[in-house]
């Protein structure tokens, strides 16, 4: 190591390194006290690359048509160099096309055939990648000649690959074939041995350069390049020779052998051609000596000893690459040590179970074990062996087996030894285990699993379904594990088909795994029926066909068809042929259906177990149209204008109209005539028919009857139902229209009836018609009487106003002329004042009430009296007393308490209330028998005399 060459690590460092000197081949040798290592090879090579020689270049003077090559020369360099070229002081490389290419092996830029926009000054880049460098050189001019120009010729091949090529594994190769000539030449290219082209393979645009990536071994071979135009045709070919460094296919490890053992170590590597081995230990190779045998690949030393020892390498190497397999051999020698590996201190046995107990001390050479139980040697017998690792096994363990046992190894450094105990347990029995189980969807059963075992054992229960364990600490749900210690059952709550099954209890200690399997069966409704089709439809009739769904280990007896229309109620069952269709039948006639409506069908499965899920709806189909076979209902009619035969009738639904081109058949005749009319009404929504004719009267009655029909043809008619013809409206007033006022809100309109005959008009009842004089208003009511009804009250009116009345008759027509309007005034309003100063006074089952006179406003009604309105507390019943003066007495028993409330009377009705007073009953009296009282709201005045009115209760 000087200044030049220092170590920094594992790494040499070169300062200033010089091209000349510091190129060549290296290698780092690793060293610590176990040995030496030598790494691979590292070749040091150093790029760079020259500037062109500035002297100017001569012209290149060329027939139009004729082809040329431009030379670029690179100037000395080392490393790989990519070319490019421009044209005049354009700053953008020549674009390669089918007429120009520049070649990466030669950098020359070559023309297939000059034209005149080639004449210019062409100037080569060349760039080293590894120097990071490019240089310039000097330009070249082209030019036309002018003794004429080129005529065609055949292609000739300027730039050809190599005829042979090596090849490495994984690289990209790239082949370059360009061709002079006159047409251009189109390039093309084939494998010599008739297999097709890899379909990796990439072409350049112009097809002169064909790339393979990734090369293999199967890429291998002969390529041919063809350059051809109308003038002939040219080839180039040469050979792909596949090759591959070496690559490790098996190492060599590091090994630890006792002395006096034998080496053996073999190492493989692939490679094209066959790699050679070399072998190194601690950087010096190796050569077959007296112990030491040497062939390719494998190393074998025998009667090792402890300089054996050491760092050892396999190089594996061909032409192309040295590749190194590194390993350790450690030579040991000891006596016997059970530091590291002693005998287990407690081993635990069942009675009549096996147990091995290990001795495996540290000892090189292999030690000899002979074994003790307490402090008598051991002998083999046929319950007791010596195996040949050392280990002790004890079959059919008994009681009398437990103890303490001692290893002892001897080799010919020394002795060791080491001891544990044996510990012997009862065996885990399996009292209860599950057995087989037949279920329906929806129980909950347990499946037992009950042990006996050592009290000092731990037992451990685990579940599997079909093989799969189940995680009861996860709350599984259905499952769930109940019971003590010895105790593991399993109970599946709302068990489901999916738990059909094998169901293995096993049982665990640290000695033993037990386990019992039971089978359950459970039995569930049919699954749904699968692939229900349509076979055939008619009008009345599907034809239908499915396949049975899984049934759930309960064989199916029964199906059932099920159809839905947009105008049913859900699915609803409908009649098959056969009648019943048992498990076994899997097609069916459904009969019964309406014509002309679209159909759903689906099949329903049942066994004993019940009846399952429904099948997927078959498709939608529309049966057969039929002629209509349902008649229309509640024939009816009458009403209407004179000379108008007005018929109605219930509509058919869609979903009996059995068809398109649904319509009505309307036929009539007067009573008492043979001959039928008969009209046709096309519109499905009808429900009406008006037959106009001059000659009809009034009222007259006819015969009619309504059927139906369609595209297919007339279907039924209805029965025979009598219809009146329309009428006039009454053709008279009423007389004698009076009015008479009996509130503020009320009145009564009265009037005399009307005789009428036909030719005056039917009346069926009275209108009538009221308004005020308030034009503004426009107020206008109308109420209607039916039969022979000639009063009317009419309420909701305003106080103290002018209303005007009139009456008129109507019948089916409409409205007669109305009577001359009579009038009348509302009574004014009733008092807006309640009574006030009530007093009261108790005694003897007499009430002696008082109260002051209400004064009423201008625009009041007088008070002509005045209403005492009583009733006991859990009474609903009201009682009326009236009275003209201002003051009342009732004589009722005052056995609870009592409600009492004064109104004014007047003609506009009855004014306000009082508030209502409470009368409580005599039990709660003072002991003087009297009180005064008057409600919260009204001022309190002491009446120190009181008068008293005998008077009748009237009752209304």
């Amino acid at each position: 190591m000087t200044y030049h060459y220092r170590l920094d690590g594992g790494s040499l460092a070169i300062s200033s390194p010089r091209t000349d000197q510091d190129i060549g081949i290296y290698q780092c040798l690793a060293t610590n006290p176990v040995g030496t290592i030598l790494s691979r090879k590292a070749k040091l090579q150093f790029a760079y690359i020259e500037d062109f020689e500035t002297k100017t270049r001569s012209t290149v003077s060329v027939r139009e048509g004729q082809g040329v090559v431009l030379l670029c020369g690179p100037p000395p360099h080392f490393g790989e160099l990519s070319y490019a070229w421009t044209f005049n002081d354009s700053p953008l490389y020549v674009q390669e096309d089918k007429r120009r290419f520049v070649s990466q092996d030669t950098g020359n830029l070559y023309f297939a055939k000059v034209e005149p926009s080639d004449v210019g000054n062409y100037t080569c880049f060349v760039t080293n990648k590894e120097a990071h460098r490019s240089v310039q050189g000097p330009p070249t001019p082209l030019v036309l000649r002018t003794d004429g120009v080129m005529g065609e010729y055949e292609p000739k091949i300027e730039v050809r690959f190599p005829e042979t090529i090596q090849a490495a594994k994984d690289s990209s190769i790239k082949l370059e074939c360009f061709a002079l000539g006159n047409p251009v030449p189109d390039i093309s290219w084939k494998r010599l041995d008739g297999s097709p082209m890899p379909g990796k393979i990439k072409y350049s645009k112009s097809q002169a350069i064909l790339e393979i990536p990734k090369f293999q071994q199967e890429d291998e071979g002969f390529y041919e390049c063809i350059a051809g135009n109308l003038r002939g045709r040219n080839l180039a070919k040469g050979q792909l020779i596949f090759y591959a460094p070496p690559e490790w296919e098996q190492k060599i490890q590091n090994t630890y052998l006792s002395i006096y053992d034998s080496l053996f170590w073999e190492c493989k590597a692939s490679g094209n051609p066959n790699p050679s081995y070399t072998w190194l230990k601690n950087g010096q190779r190796l050569n077959t000596e007296e112990r030491i045998q040497i062939e390719n690949g494998t190393l074998i030393i025998t009667m090792l000893n402890i300089s054996d020892s050491g760092i050892y390498q396999c190089a594996a190497e061909n032409k192309y690459q040295t590749i190194y397999a590194n390993a350790e051999l450690r030579v040991l020698a000891s006596a016997p040590d059970f530091s590291k590996n002693p005998i287990k201190k407690i081993s635990v046995v069942q009675v009549g179970g096996d147990i091995s107990i290990e001795c495996k001390p540290n000892a090189f050479p292999k030690a000899s074990i002979s074994w003790k139980r307490g402090t008598e040697n051991l002998k083999q017998s046929k319950r007791v062996l010596f195996l040949e690792d050392g280990s002790l096994k004890i079959c059919n363990v008994t009681r009398a087996d437990a103890g303490s046992y001692t290893c002892v190894a001897t080799n010919q450094f020394g002795n060791g030894k080491s001891s544990g105990g044996l510990v012997v347990k009862e065996r885990t029995i399996i009292t209860v285990p599950p057995s087989k189980m037949d279920v329906t969807v929806g129980e909950s059963i347990v499946l037992p699993c009950q042990v006996s075992h050592d009290p000092t054992m731990e037992v451990l229960f685990v579940w599997y379904f079909n093989g799969d364990i189940i995680d009861l600490k996860k709350g599984v749900a259905h499952f769930e594990r109940i019971g003590g210690e010895s105790v593991g059952d399993l109970m599946i709550r709302n068990i489901q088909l999916g738990h059909s099954g094998k169901y293995l209890c096993t049982v665990q200690t640290t000695l033993e795994r037990l386990s019992a399997v039971a089978d359950i069966i459970v039995r569930g409704p049919p699954g749904p029926p699968e692939d229900v089709k349509v076979e055939h439809i008619s009008s009345t009739t599907s034809q239908l066909s499915w396949r049975p769904g899984p049934d759930n280990n309960s064989p199916i007896q029964i199906f059932t068809i099920q159809t839905r229309t947009p105008f049913s109620v859900g699915w609803q069952a409908v009649a098959t042929v056969p009648e019943i269709l048992n498990g076994q039948t899997y097609n069916a006639t459904v009969v019964g259906l309406s014509p002309w409506v679209e159909y759903e069908f689906r099949v329903v499965a049942g066994n004993n177990i019940g009846i399952g899920e429904p099948s997927k709806p078959s498709e939608l189909l529309r049966t057969k149209a039929s002629v209509p076979n349902v008649a229309p209902g509640n024939i009816n009619g009458g009403g209407g204008s004179r000379s108008e035969l007005v018929i109605t009738w219930e509509a058919i639904p869609e979903e009996l109209q059995n068809g398109e081109g649904f319509g009505y058949i309307v036929m009539f005749r007067p009573v008492g005539t043979t001959a039928w009319m008969k009209e046709r009404v096309a519109l499905v929504e009808s429900s009406k028919f008006i037959y106009r004719n001059e000659s009809i009267m009034p009222l007259s009655p006819f015969e009619v009857k309504v059927g139906v029909y369609n595209n297919e043809g007339e279907g039924s008619l209805s029965t025979v139902t009598i219809v009146y013809s329309g009428e006039d409206e009454p053709q008279l007033a009423p007389r004698g229209t009076s009015v008479q006022s009996f509130s503020a809100s009320e009145m009564e309109v009265s009037w005399n009836a009307i005789a009428w005959n036909r030719n005056t008009g039917r009346v069926l009842g009275y209108e009538v018609l009221y308004w005020t004089d308030n034009s503004k208003e426009s107020m206008i009511g109308k109420i209607r009487v039916s039969g022979n009804v000639t009063t009317k009250n009419i309420t909701g009116l305003r106080a103290n106003t002018i209303y005007f009345a009139s009456v008129r008759a109507y019948n089916t027509a409409g409205t007669g002329p109305s009577s001359l309007p009579v009038n009348v005034t509302t009574k004014k309003s009733p008092p807006s004042q309640p009574p006030a100063n009530i007093a009261w006074k108790l005694s003897n089952s007499k009430l002696c009430l008082n109260w002051e006179h209400v004064k009423t406003m201008e625009n009041e009604s007088e008070v002509l009296g005045y209403k005492i309105l009583y009733r006991q507390n859990r009474q609903s019943k009201t009682h009326i007393l009236e009275t003209n003066n201002t003051s009342a007495e009732l004589l009722v028993p005052f056995e609870e308490d009592y409600l009492i409330e004064i109104r004014t009377v007047s003609d506009g009705g009855d004014g306000s209330s009082s508030e209502e007073i409470r009368i409580p009953k005599m039990s709660s009296l003072s002991s003087t028998g009297v009180q005064i009282s008057k409600p919260s709201t009204q001022s309190l005045s002491m009446v120190g005399v009181f008068y008293c009115f005998a008077i009748h209760p009237l009752s209304r």
